[in-house]
């Protein structure tokens, strides 16, 4: 199993009311994750890392996890590095077509086709709402060859396997199933992530796709879904989403503006606010980009 991963990257300003963090503070705290680890189910992988201390915290943070909704971080990047190229431009609109819909967060899967959002606002709307229609509108536009040799050359040369847009998450995931699935229209998949859960839906699918469940290559969308895990796409290690991050805020990735812009939208996120931020100390500028699902990654700067 390739499971998910909960990420915490706290740099200086979470860190701020401790200047002088106690010796030996990273011991005593790997000992409690680990033993978290030991007794609950899942799996847990942890990166921790104060701003200008070569001496951070890391429970397995150097194995691939699945990034989930975190691989959105990665994608915004790209996308400003492309507009300060001078290939984009954040007033650019684009025009929503029903063949971009995709399940999952945000508003614009509700909205009719032919509305016109430019980049700045599907930007916000992948950062602040997860807004999984706005990413892959995103990915398309900037195209995803060209996502990943940014990945690759500019944001993170190692650490990251290749990423993908979420509907190609949902194809690759139910090929795992049954090879025929990559008949289904995106509306389909919409359809049935938006009526059914478990083996209704899994029902569902088998009655899209005219097949009986001996056919099928796995037991459950579980299994499937499972198995897409193994191939390691969307992937990555905590480690380097970590150093990611670092940059990030360091304004080696990007201009300060546009620095900026990401940060506030990753602090205008306002889910999860019983999760990291409830242990900070009050006012602590916070930046986040949790999954919206339970269970799924979170980075936090």
């Amino acid at each position: 199993m390739l499971p998910y991963a909960l990420a915490l990257t706290l740099f200086g300003a979470a860190l701020a009311a401790d200047p002088q963090p106690a010796k030996g503070w990273q011991e005593d705290l790997k000992e409690a994750i680990a033993r978290i680890d030991r007794n609950t189910a899942g799996e847990l992988g942890v990166y921790l890392k104060r701003r200008g201390d070569q001496n951070g915290l890391s429970h397995r943070a150097e194995q691939m996890w699945y990034l989930s909704s975190t691989t959105k971080v990665p994608v915004a990047i790209a996308v400003l590095q492309a507009v300060e190229a001078d290939e984009l431009s954040l007033d650019e609109e684009l025009t929503l077509r029903e063949s971009d819909y995709v399940d999952g967060a945000g508003d614009l899967l509700w909205e009719q086709p032919g509305s016109r959002h430019s980049i700045a606002d599907l930007l916000e709307r992948m950062l602040v709402d997860s807004d999984s229609t706005a990413t892959d509108m995103l990915i398309r536009h900037l195209g995803e060859d060209e996502l990943n040799r940014h990945i690759r050359t500019e944001i993170a040369p190692e650490g990251f396997s290749a990423i993908t847009t979420i509907l190609q998450v949902r194809y690759d995931a139910y090929a795992e199933l049954h090879p025929d699935s990559a008949q289904l229209s995106n509306m389909d998949i919409v359809h049935l992530h938006s009526s059914a859960q478990g083996e209704e839906r899994l029902d569902g699918l088998l009655e899209q796709l005219s097949v009986t469940p001996e056919h099928l290559q796995a037991t459950s969308i579980d299994e499937a879904f499972e198995r897409y895990y193994q191939r390691g796409l969307n992937s990555g290690t905590l480690e380097a989403f970590g150093e990611l991050l670092e940059r990030l805020i360091d304004g080696d990735l990007l201009t300060p503006e546009h620095t900026a812009r990401m940060l506030e939208h990753m602090q205008n996120v306002t889910t999860g606010e019983d999760r990291i931020q409830a242990g900070l100390p009050p006012g602590t500028p916070f930046a986040q980009k949790p999954a919206p699902k339970s269970g799924a990654p979170a980075t936090s700067a």
